[in-house]
């Protein structure tokens, strides 16, 4: 490994991924961890987990070198203000803190979507891309990554916009396409009423769609009429873990 290489965490509700990032590429520089995230996933129960990756791969890192972890929060300066699938007890928080003091390294902690979206600008779909862009992340919920000039614009949460009555990604959310049992083509038209709101408000020159389901990008995308070009993530599953790893490294030079 070189200096080039940074672990990234990407905490989920379901499972607490990491791995070492090539920097340079913009890819994992080995097989990745992953862990069930615990039934109750506590700040010192989920801080337990991240110890076990990072000491996984602490062989592979300069001893110095910064970590970057992901969590379904709102995260201003290193201290978690919601909680999304993950315990009521990681409000408040300072999460820079209780990872920094566990590893012993400088650690950026960082909201999932945000963390997706720095990967997506710098390694793919929107690698090259001026003005502003906006990932969305369609799941449980709509996640979002706001960008002006390639420089992150953190915690947008442009799922609770409030459309039609409802908080949006209640309507549009992946999620609710399962649940409801939507055909391809009545859930694009929930998400053509999103996309063009959203572009409406921001003017964008990009959307990126990530999530899950963005594997399946041909079978909505093209019912979508925007002004916006609108294209699916590169990395999927992967940017979290890379974006983390890039958003510290960021923070502290090395990028």
């Amino acid at each position: 490994m070189t200096d080039q290489h940074l672990l990234g965490v990407d905490i989920g509700g379901s499972g607490i991924k990491g791995a070492p990032v090539d920097l340079v590429e913009g890819r994992f520089a080995a097989e990745r961890l992953r862990l069930k995230t615990p039934g109750r996933s506590t700040p010192e129960a989920v801080a337990e987990l991240v110890g076990t990756i990072a000491e996984e791969f602490a062989g592979q890192l300069p001893a110095d070198a910064p970590v970057g972890i992901t969590v379904p929060a709102v995260v201003q300066h290193g201290t978690v203000r919601t909680a999304a699938n993950i315990d009521e007890d990681w409000i408040g928080t300072d999460a820079e803190t209780l990872f920094g003091d566990l590893l012993g390294r400088p650690v950026l902690v960082v909201n999932d979507a945000d963390a997706a979206g720095a990967a997506e600008m710098h390694y793919g779909a929107g690698r090259g891309t001026d003005g502003v862009v906006l990932l969305t992340t369609l799941g449980t919920g709509i996640g979002t990554a706001l960008f002006h000039g390639g420089e992150l614009v953190p915690n947008t949460e442009l799922g609770h916009l409030e459309l039609d009555g409802h908080d949006a990604e209640t309507r549009a959310a992946n999620s609710a396409r399962e649940d409801e049992d939507l055909s391809w083509q009545e859930w694009a038209a929930r998400l053509q009423r999103y996309y063009r709101h959203v572009e409406d408000l921001f003017w964008p020159d990009l959307f990126i769609v990530g999530g899950g389901v963005s594997k399946k990008a041909d079978k909505f995308l093209s019912e979508l009429d925007l002004r916006t070009p609108i294209v699916p993530a590169q990395l999927r599953n992967d940017a979290g873990i890379i974006g983390a790893a890039w958003l510290a490294a960021h923070r502290e030079g090395q990028a």
